[in-house]
C-alpha cells in the first residue's frame, strides 16, 4: 500500500471527503521538523487540516495556507526543539528548596 491508498482509506474511515497534497504536508512537515521541533511536523499538519477545514479552502487556499506556515517554519528564530525557560524541567530539589510565602499557595 502507497501513501495515497492510506489517504483514501483513512479518509473512508475517517467518513470525511477531503483531498491530500501528500507531497506539500511531507515537506511542510520535514520542514518544521528540523526547524522548530522533532514533533512540529505532525501538528503543523493537523492544525493546517483545522484551518483548511474550518475555512472550507479548496486546494489553492490549502497551498496558500501551507505557504504561511512555511514561512513562519522557515523564519522560526529559535534553535529545533529549544525549551522557554517556563518549559525547563526543574530538579525536585530545586523545588524542595525553594522558599515560598503564603501568597504562592493554591489552597
Amino acid at each position: 500500500m502507497n501513501l495515497h491508498d492510506w489517504i483514501d482509506e483513512l479518509c473512508d474511515v475517517l467518513d470525511i471527503e477531503a483531498e491530500a497534497d501528500e507531497g506539500l504536508l511531507a515537506d511542510l512537515a520535514g520542514l518544521t521538523h528540523d526547524n522548530v521541533h522533532h514533533s512540529a511536523g505532525p501538528v503543523t499538519a493537523f492544525l493546517l487540516g483545522v484551518a483548511a477545514g474550518e475555512q472550507g479552502a479548496d486546494p489553492d487556499r490549502v497551498e496558500r495556507l501551507a505557504a504561511k506556515a512555511q514561512a513562519l517554519a522557515e523564519s522560526w528564530d529559535r534553535p529545533a526543539g529549544a525549551t522557554s525557560a517556563e518549559d525547563e524541567d526543574v530538579e525536585f530539589e530545586e523545588l524542595a528548596d525553594a522558599d515560598y510565602s503564603d501568597s504562592d499557595s493554591l489552597v
